[in-house]
């Protein structure tokens, strides 16, 4: 036994990295080090968060753009209008996902990160200048076409870690993801029309008062430029070995390189593996209910009484949103970790789904509030919420990333973050438009009022749900699992 111990540890001190790629360093790392570096859990956490800011940052103060806009003939078909500009961001990101994936497995994902940040700090502060309906959802369009860290970032977190710290990884893009969502409106929220709310900072008629809303993004788009420039010192994970490399290596090691190839060659599409594509769809179905939920809240909350809203401000939705983030990275970091091992990532995803769905359909009882026991129920609700949506998006996402292979695991995330992106589009614009239809029929005897738009929200919860059970989700076997 001692011997085969000693023959074992001689193969791995044997093991050869060529000294040229990038991702044989990283492996490298891996072998010689067992312990998570903060480094690289920054790494990811501010390049997600960076990418996630711009996306929901607008829904505090959309409602109030549109309206300048002047191009809804009534108040209650804003929020119509608001759907598409934010459906816009989603389409543009779901016609250029896969792409972005193909790059990030030929070229690597530092290209593709660096491209996606430097896209974020142009288009996000020209979107803040918009003076027109039609500038907004062009902005917001390549915004999102250009945006394509996401699907890369995903692979990188799986790659740049040990296996028994994926999960860690993948639950720091959650939760910088999560953050990004929920600290984005917060920012929106805040910072919109700071000539109103800040005047002896920002006077009136000065630039801050003609651009109104140009305030949050400019902030965004400034923490993402010192983000892209820091990018430089990125670890690439991906292996660059050149043809004439892997031939010698190939030979110098009876093969072994060629083997792997061979083995790569003939391994099945990504269509095929149903391990992937049934999380995915899953992914999916929740991804519609998020954002569809984000938008409807930050309306619905800013929404007047007599429209069945709460009649919150910019900054008292900024507010609420903002603990939840506080909530996500406290739970994301601290406990995720912990309660995963006991639970699994799957039962913890369905606990999670079926414990958010009384707490949506609670939030149209909250009109009834006031006061403290307003500010109470709203902000327990928000918090468990959004924890709840990032439980349930990191299982989905570990599970993804482990139904791969490194060298499929650009194209895997770039054909989720299609998919998702293709469901985010019809979010928005049918969250919007069921907001609009809900606050038409306040005195209906079935669904009143934004009961309506809830109940749907809860539809799509519970059939995302159901199709966590066998045998529509198929779950792959890490390599540690197999081998017990």
């Amino acid at each position: 036994m001692e011997e085969e111990n000693s023959n074992i540890e001689e193969l791995l001190l044997k093991k050869k990295y060529n000294e040229k790629c990038s991702g044989c360093k990283v492996d490298e790392a891996k072998e010689l080090k067992k312990d998570v570096t903060f480094r690289n859990l920054f790494n990811i956490w501010i390049i997600v968060l960076c990418s996630a800011l711009p996306i929901s940052s607008l829904y505090p103060f959309l409602y109030f753009m549109v309206k300048d806009f002047n191009i809804a003939k009534r108040e209650e078909d804003i929020s119509v209008h608001a759907g598409y500009v934010g459906s816009a961001f989603m389409l543009g990101r779901c016609l250029t996902s896969v792409l972005w994936g193909m790059i990030a497995d030929r070229y690597g994902r530092k290209p593709v990160v660096i491209i996606s940040l430097i896209s974020v700090v142009i288009f996000n502060a020209l979107f803040g200048l918009s003076t027109s309906f039609w500038m907004a959802v062009v902005t917001r369009f390549i915004l999102g076409s250009l945006n394509g860290s996401l699907g890369p970032m995903n692979a990188y977190a799986s790659e740049i870690f040990r296996e028994e710290y994926q999960a860690l990884g993948l639950s720091t893009v959650c939760a910088a993801w999560g953050v990004g969502l929920v600290f984005g409106p917060a920012l929106g929220g805040y910072l919109a029309q700071p000539a109103q709310k800040y005047p002896y900072l920002f006077p009136k008629d000065s630039f801050w008062d003609k651009f109104p809303y140009f305030l949050p993004c400019f902030v965004i788009s400034a923490i993402t430029f010192a983000v892209a420039i820091s990018c430089i010192w990125l670890p690439e994970t991906l292996h660059n070995h050149s043809m004439s490399h892997d031939k010698s290596e190939g030979i110098e090691n009876g093969n072994s390189e060629g083997e792997s190839d061979k083995k790569i060659q003939k391994e099945e599409s990504v269509f095929r593996n149903w391990a992937l594509m049934s999380s995915i769809i899953i992914y999916c179905v929740f991804a519609l209910h998020d954002v569809a939920y984000s938008e409807v809240f930050s309306l619905w909350a800013i929404s007047p009484r007599r429209l069945d809203g709460l009649n919150f401000t910019t900054d008292d939705v900024g507010n609420v949103l903002s603990v939840s983030g506080i909530a996500i990275i406290i739970f994301q970091l601290g406990l995720y970790q912990s309660v995963q091992k006991v639970c699994g990532p799957v039962n913890l995803a369905r606990i999670s789904g079926v414990l958010s769905i009384p707490i949506l359909q609670s939030y149209p009882l909250m009109t009834m509030l006031s006061g403290f026991k307003l500010y109470l129920a709203i902000y327990t609700a928000s918090i468990l919420n959004n924890v709840m949506i990032e439980i349930i998006s990191t299982g989905l996402f570990i599970l993804q990333n482990r139904a791969v292979e490194q060298h499929q695991r650009g194209i895997a995330n770039g054909i989720c973050m299609t998919a998702m992106s293709a469901f985010k589009v019809i979010g928005p614009a049918a969250g919007g438009a069921i907001l609009t239809l809900s606050q038409k029929r306040l005195n209906a005897s079935f669904l009143p009022g934004t009961h309506l738009v809830y109940f749907f929200l809860n539809v799509v919860e519970g059939l995302g749900v159901l199709l966590m059970f066998k045998p529509f989700l198929s779950i792959k076997k890490t390599t540690s699992e197999q081998l017990h």
